[in-house]
C-alpha cells in the first residue's frame, strides 16, 4: 500500500514534466497525472480490503470452532487475493456439516470429505452462482430477473453446506441415546454455554468481512450500507429467537439465541447490498424464529440429529437469505449484475421473475449439492472404512481415540464415563464400529 502510494506521488510530480516537454500542457498533464495515480491507488485500497475481509473470514474458523465445542496460467495479484477470498468461503462450507456430524463421526473421513467440498461441491455450485454459470445466466439467456443472485453466499456457502449436513447428518444416523424406542426425544445439552456464546460474537465479528468483503472493493460506498444491515440482521435474529422460546418454554434459551444471531447473519448474507434497513431487521427477525421451528421440527419429526442447529442455521435460512432477495431487493444496487441492465428488484419491487431466478437456485442447491454430497459420502466411506466410530468411543469421548489428546486433560471424564455398552470392557483398540444408517 505505501509503496503503491509513493508511486501515485512520483507519477503525480514527474508525469507533469514529461509530458509537458512533449507539447501537452500543463494542466491536462496533471489531470492525467492525478488520475493514473487515483486508478493505482484504487486497486491497491481494493487488494488491501479483499485480503483483510478474507482475514476476517479466515478468523471465522475459530467461531465455528467455539461454536460447535460449546454446543457439543499465469497468476496476478487479483487472482492470488481472490482466491485468498474464495478459500476461506470454500473453508466455512466445509465446517459446517461437522456440526451437524459431532460426537460420532471419524476424524479420517472428515479429512477425505473435505477433500470432495474444497474440490467438487463447492466449487461446482459456485461457479454456477458466481462464475458465470447457468444459475447466472437465468437473467441473460431466459429473462429471469438478474439470474440468481447471492451477494455474498447464503446460498453458495451456507446453504451448500447446510445441505451437505442435513444428507450427511441422515445417512450417520444420531447420537447414541439420541432418540428413545418409542419415537420422544431425550435433549442432550451442551457442555460449555459460555464457549458457545464467544464462538457466536468471533463470528459475528467476521461476518462484516464475509459480507462488506464480498464487494471486492474498498472503494465501493456500498460497504457502509452492507455492514450496518449486516449488524442488524443478526441482533434481530438473536432477539426473536429469545422472544419466541420465552414466551413457548417460559425461559429465554441462550443457546437458541445464539443460533438466532447466526441465523440472521446467515439470512442476510445474499441480501445484504440489495435491501434497505427496515428489511434487513425484518429478514433477520424472520431468521430468529425460523431458526426455532426448524431445529424441533428437524431433531423431532424428522428425527435427524444435528447437536449445534446447523441444518436450521445454514441450510433452512440459507435458503430464506436468497428468497428475501427475490421477494425485497429494492432496485437500489446492482446495475448489471450478471450482465442484466438496470439494479436488481425483488418481487415487492417489481420484478417477480427474480424471485423465480431464487427459487430455481435454491431448488438447484437442495438437488446438485444433495447429490453431490450423497455421492462423496458413500467414495469416503469406502475409502477409510466407514464414517461412524465404535460406539464405545462415542460414549466415553472421540478425544483419545481418534486425536489421541484430551481436550479437557485435568477433568476425569474418561474414569467418570457412563457406558451403556455390555462390550465397553474391551479395549479401545479392539472397538468395532456400529452399524451406520442407510
Amino acid at each position: 500500500m505505501r509503496r503503491s502510494v509513493g508511486l501515485g506521488l512520483l507519477m503525480t510530480l514527474a508525469c507533469p514534466l514529461v509530458l509537458a516537454g512533449q507539447g501537452v500542457p500543463a494542466a491536462d498533464s496533471l489531470a492525467k497525472a492525478a488520475s493514473a495515480a487515483a486508478a493505482a491507488n484504487t486497486v491497491a485500497i481494493n487488494f488491501v480490503w479483499t485480503l483483510v475481509a478474507g482475514f476476517l473470514v479466515m478468523f471465522m474458523q475459530a467461531g465455528f470452532a467455539m461454536v460447535e465445542t460449546g454446543f457439543g496460467v499465469a497468476y496476478t495479484a487479483p487472482v492470488f487475493a481472490y482466491f485468498l477470498f474464495q478459500m476461506v468461503f470454500m473453508d466455512t462450507a466445509a465446517t459446517i456439516p461437522t456440526g451437524a456430524l459431532a460426537e460420532r463421526w471419524k476424524f479420517s473421513a472428515f479429512v477425505v470429505f473435505s477433500v470432495f467440498v474444497g474440490a467438487f461441491i463447492y466449487p461446482i455450485y459456485a461457479n454456477w452462482t458466481w462464475g458465470g454459470g447457468w444459475l447466472a445466466m437465468l437473467g441473460k439467456n431466459l429473462g429471469l430477473g438478474h439470474g440468481h443472485v447471492d451477494f455474498a453466499g447464503s446460498s453458495v456457502v451456507h446453504m451448500t453446506g447446510g445441505v451437505m449436513a442435513f444428507v450427511t447428518a441422515a445417512l450417520l444416523g444420531p447420537r447414541r441415546g439420541k432418540y428413545n424406542a418409542d419415537g420422544s426425544v431425550n435433549a442432550i445439552p451442551g457442555h460449555n454455554i459460555p464457549m458457545a456464546l464467544i464462538g457466536t460474537f468471533i463470528l459475528a465479528f467476521g461476518w462484516f468481512g464475509f459480507n462488506a468483503g464480498s464487494t471486492l472493493a474498498g472503494s465501493d460506498l456500498r460497504i457502509g450500507v452492507i455492514a450496518t444491515n449486516t449488524m442488524l440482521a443478526g441482533a434481530a435474529g438473536g432477539i426473536t429467537s429469545m422472544l419466541y422460546i420465552w414466551f413457548k418454554y417460559g425461559k429465554p434459551d441462550p443457546s437458541m439465541m445464539a443460533n438466532g444471531t447466526l441465523a440472521g447473519l446467515v439470512a442476510i448474507t445474499a441480501p445484504c447490498a440489495f435491501v434497505t434497513t427496515p428489511s434487513a431487521v425484518l429478514i433477520g427477525g424472520i431468521a430468529g424464529v425460523l431458526v426455532c421451528v426448524a431445529v424441533f421440527f428437524i431433531d423431532g419429526k424428522l428425527r435427524i440429529d444435528d447437536p449445534v442447529g446447523a441444518i436450521s442455521v445454514h441450510g433452512v435460512n440459507g435458503l430464506w437469505g436468497i428468497l428475501s432477495l427475490g421477494l425485497l431487493a429494492d432496485g437500489t444496487y446492482g446495475d448489471g449484475w450478471n450482465g442484466v441492465n438496470g439494479a436488481v428488484r425483488g418481487l415487492f419491487y417489481g420484478d417477480a421473475s427474480q424471485f423465480v431466478a431464487q427459487l430455481v437456485g435454491g431448488a438447484a442447491n437442495i438437488v446438485g449439492v444433495g447429490a453431490m454430497a450423497f455421492v462423496a459420502y458413500k467414495v469416503t466411506a469406502f475409502v477409510v472404512g466407514g464414517h461412524r466410530v465404535a460406539p464405545e468411543v462415542e460414549e466415553l469421548g472421540l478425544d483419545l481415540p481418534e486425536m489421541g489428546a484430551l481436550a479437557y486433560p485435568d477433568s476425569p471424564e474418561v474414569a467418570s464415563a457412563v457406558i451403556l455398552s455390555e462390550t465397553a470392557s474391551r479395549g479401545v483398540g479392539h472397538l468395532e464400529p456400529e452399524p451406520e444408517a442407510v
